[in-house]
């Protein structure tokens, strides 16, 4: 507290503690305790409001303690200082201890932040020659040029300004200098990079040695959802002599930027990460050292279809179809929660984490919380939705699908470039590639091909900007992660009106949403830069092919989608028609893809980095 401290500031911590698990009720005590802790002392006040997240009084409260401490002689800085300060030390304990959840840490981040901005005005109006902000360290973070993706570093950020960090957030599709400049401004202690996109992968490494050229020393912490140890280890890590450590999610964040910034506990996270990075170093060197076949063998064990007799549906009609303003309370009958609860570092199954008996409170809470955003994004439309579809004459040719321009076939409209398998795999598994499920030229049967682009993101900056100016980051990453779901749901609800409807391959299909989340419908919708089809670039082809940008979806120059909530891929409808994981690549299928696309060797290596099987240095 900041007029009547305990001598032991642990016995204080333990105390406060102690208020935090008192208010840790379940529901059924909730009505009565929240109309009890309204008549607490205005510091337990705080202490719960913080712990709990509500943020519906903190203004008044704020204003409440303010007044108290200046009346007793103090200075407004005292009230961040000491309870509000307090009770986030009790969030940072409860959630170190796996007591309290995600959701929770950013609820209460909302409490805090609304009561330094109610009291920023009266701090700078007396603010004193030699005060000094006190601070664990200031971090720049951004998400890296060409990648528009943000929850995850949103989250993050968070986490971190809830332990006193100072968050220089950049924000997305940052170029490298820019990033540097930012560090230099602000004496940054630590640069956190963060992406989703393969390429991004790449352009973290070209970072890395950016901060070497320059002579950086500073940490240099590597997160977002295709990051990885490994990644990190045998690429990134090789660029820079300072500290590069990859950040799992959020709640590593903390004690990962503590043991950075503390001279006590550097040297032993960098011995140990330096033994964990050769042992995967190490690895990975022999990875290279596995089965593979060559190229040829590769197309020889195709996947085995029989073309002979099959007809191949025909869609009702050809051509592009544009879908605007859907009806988003459509979509929410398709929506699948369980990557919504992971991106809020939830673990379990849903529907069974709600029922959890450590994290189902919070769980329930943020899934009723989700759904009465929902109610007002349709409400009051928030998101717009808007969708393309298209189907085409097609053929296999080689590894490729050439595109015609109508049922004649005479004239190729545009070319997909598909990549083959070329692990060695046990005998009758063959090495796929998305042209198999296409009837060959030769063959003369006429097959068909179809693509799509969907977005759900349309109105979804402008509602995020204004939350985030009234300091609310829950509803912010509530609503990003919502609209992401929803783009999802209409790829997934889209996908079955192809079937049933557009191209009607399955008029008779009856699937729920749990069998359509597991897949078992009949065809496939395969999206660029995800394992059956890695290279980014055949978005632009799709961009060409649909006419996207009518609808509002733009390629970065890392091919990710803007807004991020969008999705995009190909339609295929033969039976045998699966799923797979493309792998490494040979340098000959490189090479080979290289001569297809138009690409110089090194062009080819750098869009399918990710997938070489080959040292591009040997």
């Amino acid at each position: 507290m900041v007029l009547n401290r305990l001598e032991d500031p642990l016995a204080a911590t333990e105390r406060l503690l102690e208020i935090a698990e008192k208010y840790r009720q379940t529901d059924a005590v909730e009505e009565k305790a929240a109309a009890e802790w309204r008549s607490l002392p205005i510091r337990e006040r705080i202490t719960h409001a913080l712990v709990k997240g509500i943020d519906a009084h903190v203004t008044e409260d704020t204003e409440e303690l303010r007044a108290e401490i200046a009346t007793a002689g103090g200075r407004p800085i005292e009230v961040i200082e000491g309870p509000l300060m307090d009770g986030m030390n009790v969030v940072g304990d409860l959630f170190g201890a796996g007591k309290m959840f995600l959701p929770q840490v950013v609820k209460s981040a909302r409490v805090m932040k609304k009561a330094v901005a109610y009291l920023l005005p009266f701090i700078e109006a007396e603010k004193q020659p030699g005060d000094a902000e006190t601070k664990n360290g200031t971090i720049v973070m951004a998400t890296v040029k060409g990648d528009v993706h943000d929850i995850g570093k949103n989250i993050v950020g968070v986490v971190l300004q809830c332990n006193n960090y100072e968050v220089i957030d950049l924000g997305v599709m940052v170029p490298a200098q820019k990033i540097l400049d930012a560090a230099a401004e602000h004496d940054a202690d630590i640069i956190g990079l963060s992406g989703l996109i393969t390429p991004s992968l790449d352009e973290m490494v070209h970072f890395a040695g950016e901060m070497q050229r320059t002579g950086m020393t500073i940490p240099l912490m590597i997160g977002g959802a295709t990051t990885s140890r490994a990644h990190t280890a045998v690429k990134v890590d090789r660029k820079y002599d300072g500290p590069v450590i990859w950040v799992k999610d959020a709640s590593r964040s903390v004690p990962t930027a503590a043991a950075l910034l503390s001279d006590d506990l550097r040297p032993s996270l960098m011995a140990d990460v330096k033994s964990d990075y050769d042992s995967l170093r190490e690895r990975h060197a022999g990875k290279n050292d596995r089965p593979m076949l060559s190229l040829e063998a590769a197309r020889a064990n195709r996947t085995p279809i029989e073309w002979d007799g099959y007809a191949p549906p025909a869609p009702r009609s050809l051509g592009v179809q544009i879908f605007e303003g859907y009806d988003v309370a459509e979509l929410r009958d398709y929506i699948d929660w369980q990557p919504f609860f992971n991106a809020w570092e939830m673990k379990g199954k849903f529907p069974d984490l709600l029922n959890s008996p450590t994290a189902g409170e919070t769980a329930r809470k943020l899934y009723d919380d989700a759904q009465v955003m929902l109610d007002t994004i349709i409400e009051e439309r928030w998101l717009t939705a808007n969708g393309v579809i298209g189907f085409f004459p097609a053929a296999a040719y080689g590894d490729d699908t050439l595109v015609y321009t109508d049922e004649s076939r005479t004239e190729v409209l545009t070319t997909l470039h598909h990549l083959r398998q070329q692990g060695q795999h046990r005998d009758g598994i063959p090495n796929r590639s998305l042209a198999d499920f296409v009837a060959p030229a030769q063959t003369g049967v006429a097959d068909y091909v179809g693509g799509f682009a969907v977005t759900a993101g349309l109105g979804s900056t402008d509602k995020i900007m204004e939350f985030k100016q009234d300091h609310d980051d829950y509803s912010a990453i509530l609503l990003e992660s919502l609209a992401d779901r929803l783009a999802e749901a209409f790829a997934e609800r889209l996908h079955q009106r192809v079937r049933t409807e557009f191209w009607g391959h399955e008029p008779d299909e009856d699937l729920d949403n749990e069998d359509l989340i597991r897949e078992k419908y009949v065809g496939i919708r395969p999206a660029p830069g995800y394992p059956a089809c890695p290279e980014h670039t055949e978005k632009s082809t799709l961009w060409e092919l649909l006419g996207v940008d009518k609808i509002g979806i733009e390629l970065t120059e890392s091919m990710a989608m803007w807004p991020g909530a969008s999705v995009s891929g190909w339609y295929f409808s033969h039976p045998q028609s699966q799923y797979f994981v493309v792998g490494r690549l040979g340098r000959d299928q490189v090479a080979d893809y290289a001569g297809r696309k138009g690409w110089d060797l090194s062009t080819a290596e750098r869009w399918l980095s990710p997938n070489l099987g080959y040292d591009p240095e040997d």
